[in-house]
Order: C-alpha cells, then structure tokens, then sequence
C-alpha cells in the first residue's frame, strides 16, 4: 500500500523508486503483485506517462488510511517500548535545550533516576507539536500556548521583543509600542501549525483588533532568521533570543505593551501516568 501511495504522488516509477530506495524493477514488480492481488490495475502505464485507474483513485483514499494506521501503530509501539526500558525522548524548540529551567529539570531527573536513558531531539516549527501527539518524543519543552489535549508544567517567564531588520527604523528607537508595527508583515509558518500557537507569537489580532498580515514562511528558528535579515518581514520572540540568537542584519528592540511570554514542559495529556513522563513532571515540580 505504501508503494502504491508514493508511485500515485509521483506518477514516475524512477521518482517513485527513487523515494523508497528500491530499483525501478522491484517496484514496478511489486505494484503489479498488488494489482494482481486486487484483481484491479491501478496505474495505465505507456511510454509518456503513468496514470490512476478510476479503480486506482478510488481506492487511494484507503490505501492512504492504512498506511496511516500503520505508522500510528509503529509510534504507539516505539513510545510503549521506551517506557518498558527505562528510555525517555526529550523534544525541544529553538534554543530550549540550552535553557537553565531545562538543563535543571534533566539534572533532577538523572539525579534521581539514574538508569533513565535520555536522548534530547531538536525539532522545527511544524514538527514540535505533532511530534508529541503522535508520541515520536515523551515531554517537550516549549513555549505555550498548546492546543487541546497537550498538558504543561511552567517553567519560566520573560519578556517577548520584536525582532526587526537592522535597516528598519524602529530597530534605532530604545523602545516601541505594538501601534507602531502597523502593515508590518510578520513571518508566518506552515498550515500544519496550530493556530493557537502561532497568533500569541504573531499577536494575532493586534489589541485594536487588526489583523497580522503575513510575510514568507519559515519551518524553523534559522529561517524565521534569515527571512527578518532579508527584510521581508518580522517577529517576536523571547527576551533570550537577543542572547542566543544574534544575527547580522537583525535588530531586537523592546516593546513596551507585549505581553510577556512562558516556558513550560509539556506532555499528553493521555500520558500523565507514564512512569517516565510522570518522573520528568516530578522533576520540573521540584526545579520550580
């Protein structure tokens, strides 16, 4: 079903092939078998190109469905195997792991359980919350907001600062108010990303009830970066980011009526109960 789903995207068996690190042959050989299986052809094949069947774009919907289900029961079987071994899959944004409220929790938890492996992973704007609903990391720090079904512990507070073109004339001023970034586009970020999340980083809408207009889309923290450097458009991030992340061709300058923003470890809600999670909530409730 899998070759199936990637040959329909493709409608190339040398891409197709390509994708899923077979030769051109063994697929070609193994979506026959399918077919031969099915009773049905899925693709016409000439010399020009490669096409669904009607019986072919019917039953792509389904073969979609169960490669689906497929890999949720692969997830759910990876995160129920790291918590019979002791393993714990840390999720963190941007500069998170190098932030002390971070560092802190996963001292106490080695401190106190020992024999816990635990492996740190980087992920992008698209990635981190999904990352934690389909249970490829354990707990997660992050900066809130989260949508339903995700639960956090705080961490931290600090201010948010706008993060401007160097060239931009507000970047020269001691400070700013939100009023001022009117018709300013905001760096914006892929359709996959919750909502709730990306209208508190974008204030979104602004206080007098304006809506943000958007700029290009960035999938991570050096994209957003390079997009505010260009002078394409703008953000707002955490205080910190003026230490971890300065950039030729950004400015950051503080604003005086943002609301301030916060960290947090955050989990499903689902798993509260999980050895391993519980032991990482334990942790944070002693830090804070």
């Amino acid at each position: 079903m899998r070759l199936f789903v990637v040959l329909s995207e493709e409608l190339h068996f040398r891409r197709a092939a390509a994708r899923l690190f077979i030769t051109q042959s063994a697929l070609s050989q193994q979506i026959r078998d399918v077919e031969r299986r099915l009773g049905v052809a899925l693709f016409e094949r000439t010399s020009r190109a490669v096409v669904l069947t009607a019986a072919g774009r019917a039953l792509l919907p389904e073969a979609r469905a169960a490669v689906d289900a497929v890999t949720r029961v692969r997830r759910i079987a990876a995160a129920q195997a790291r918590r019979l071994s002791g393993q714990l899959v840390v999720g963190t944004i941007g500069a998170e792991a190098a932030m002390p409220h971070t560092r802190a929790v996963l001292r106490t938890l080695l401190e106190r359980h020992p024999r816990v492996a635990v492996q740190v992973v980087s992920l992008n704007f698209a990635d981190h919350l999904a990352a934690l609903v389909r249970q490829e990391v354990d707990v997660m720090f992050l900066r809130p907001p989260v949508p339903d079904g995700i639960e956090v512990h705080h961490l931290a507070t600090e201010p948010r600062v706008a993060c401007l073109p160097a060239g931009d004339p507000l970047a020269a001023l001691p400070s700013v108010s939100l009023a001022q970034f009117a018709g300013r586009p905001v760096v914006s970020v892929p359709d996959e990303v919750p909502r709730v999340w990306w209208d508190f980083w974008a204030v979104d809408p602004r206080p007098d009830g304006s809506a943000v207009r958007y700029g290009p889309v960035a999938t991570d923290m050096e994209s957003l970066l390079h997009a505010v450097a260009d002078g394409e458009a703008m953000c707002f991030l955490p205080a910190a980011a003026r230490d971890l992340f300065p950039r030729p061709g950004i400015s950051y300058v503080d604003v005086t009526d943002l609301t301030p923003c916060s960290a947090a470890l955050a989990w499903l809600a689902e798993r509260r109960g999980d050895p391993t999670v519980a032991a990482v909530r334990e942790a944070a409730r002693a830090v804070t």
